[in-house]
């Protein structure tokens, strides 16, 4: 023991750093063991609000969210319940194209495309049950039960997707580092070269492809948001050019 007395009586004023990075390093845990916490809060606030509107909307939307509106269209006799469900799950799913397949939108907001995301996830099953009991067609003899299950399974469709795109609006690209950031703003910039007529073909072309490579491994892009981009790229080429931008790569 003799030694580590010596040890300390020599070197007793390293004691004052050490407790400093301790107490910094202490810090830190605490603020991410609060960031975490907050964030688990959120997540269930997000859930229950998601469970509340959907009881909600089967009572005939009373209790809503601000901002969700599951009341069901005006009803005309022309016009079957099940053709206004049918038509109420082709609107959400038109609503929720427009970020499937636009490659901007994607970058802006990427948790509507991330199924990680336990809101965007909860969507996407509601989206599969909709689309499960979809019947062939408005005309399609279908049992008044099938039809009320059909109608419950599109509203909690559309309640889903309106508290997972409000989400996705407000995280927007909090997820991602500083680095990560800048990849995706340079790869907005590169888009709108792309994408724009003025620009050779050669351009857009290389605009093109550095977009894919800015986006590879922080976004991944939807099949059907490829295709439609590809096209907008090769749209103005003159005519012997390939369809696809890369074809001549």
């Amino acid at each position: 023991m003799e030694p580590l007395f010596e040890f300390l009586r020599e070197y007793w004023w390293l004691a004052f750093p050490a407790f400093g990075l301790l107490s910094a390093a202490a810090g830190t845990w605490q603020k991410a063991g609060r960031d975490r916490h907050k964030r688990r809060l959120e997540i269930l606030r997000a859930k229950a609000e998601l469970k509340a509107a959907q009881d909600a909307a089967r009572q005939g939307g009373r209790g809503l969210p601000a901002g969700i509106d599951a009341s069901p269209p005006a009803s005309t006799d022309a016009v079957s319940p099940l053709e206004r469900a049918m038509a109420a799950h082709d609107d959400v799913t038109a609503r929720w194209l427009e970020y499937e397949l636009d490659v901007g939108k994607t970058i802006d907001f990427p948790a509507m495309s991330d199924g990680r995301q336990p809101l965007t996830a909860a969507f996407l099953r509601a989206k599969r049950v909709a689309d499960g009991l979809r019947p062939a067609s408005p005309t399609s003899q279908v049992p008044p039960e099938q039809v009320r299950e059909y109608r419950d399974a599109v509203t909690d469709y559309e309640v889903a997707f309106d508290v997972a795109e409000r989400d996705a609006r407000r995280l927007k690209l909090s997820g991602f580092t500083d680095a990560e950031r800048k990849r995706l703003d340079v790869a907005k910039q590169l888009l709108n070269t792309a994408t724009d007529t003025a620009a050779t073909p050669a351009e857009r072309q290389l605009a093109y492809r550095r977009v894919r490579e800015e986006l590879d491994g922080l976004l991944s892009l939807s099949d059907g948001a490829i295709d439609v981009l590809e096209k907008r790229v090769a749209r103005e080429l003159p005519s012997g050019v390939a369809d696809r931008p890369d074809a001549n790569a």
